[in-house]
């Protein structure tokens, strides 16, 4: 049995999100293959995700310095305790699905903010003579993300940071096996958009029965 993460960031509803849509797609054949799989589902945009702040950055000071969890401010409790929440969820699953909108070339600010909390030194890699060393070798992950425009192609090519900068931060974390859904251009070419969805979902079934 395996665990997976499906993590969103999108505050739309599933029938009006392209991600979603195809993440919905991904989830249902993989539950049909997979009935001993547990699945985890992360609605970023419904949960508490502390941001890396003052309170944060003092509360794992005092860690640093000996001191005991109990004698943290009740703030820096509060958000230094779900960051290790998150990010202990996040190592003690198996695989992680991202289910993202391109928004302003890269991903939503609830994504990043998620991301921070499990980028954690001693936990998710490891600092070394030669550099950092990712942790999580033995994990799988999909990205699933929507663009209104293209970005695979073109002059635009380089202005698309949100599967790049997934992708990186995976590989990162010693994740060796990343994949990636796009769905791109329905923006860009209205008359298009339900065949580029319609291909979209196609490809999010087939990917479940591989993943």
């Amino acid at each position: 049995m395996s665990i997976v993460l499906y993590i969103t960031a999108n505050p739309k509803a599933v029938e009006d999100s392209y991600s979603l849509s195809v993440g919905d797609a991904f989830l249902k054949e993989y539950q049909q293959i997979n009935l001993r799989d547990q699945i985890l589902k992360l609605d970023l945009y419904q949960l508490e995700i502390p941001y890396i702040d003052l309170d944060v950055f003092n509360g794992w000071g005092k860690l640093q310095q000996g001191r005991d969890f109990k004698q943290l401010t009740t703030e820096e409790q509060n958000k230094v305790g779900r960051i290790n929440d998150l990010c202990d969820q996040f190592v003690n699953a198996d695989k992680y699905v991202f289910v993202t909108p391109m928004w302003n070339l890269s991903i939503p600010p609830k994504m990043k903010a998620y991301l921070d909390t499990i980028c954690i030194a001693g936990r998710t890699f490891k600092y070394t003579e030669s550099g950092p060393v990712g942790l999580l070798t033995h994990k799988k992950a999909l990205h699933i993300q929507s663009r209104g425009g293209v970005y695979s192609e073109g002059p635009t090519r380089d202005f698309e940071f949100g599967d790049k900068y997934i992708r990186a931060l995976l590989t990162f974390l010693g994740i060796p096996s990343i994949e990636s859904i796009i769905i791109e251009g329905t923006a860009q070419d209205p008359t298009q958009a339900e065949a580029i969805k319609s291909k979209a979902l196609q490809r999010g079934v087939q990917v479940a029965k591989e993943f």
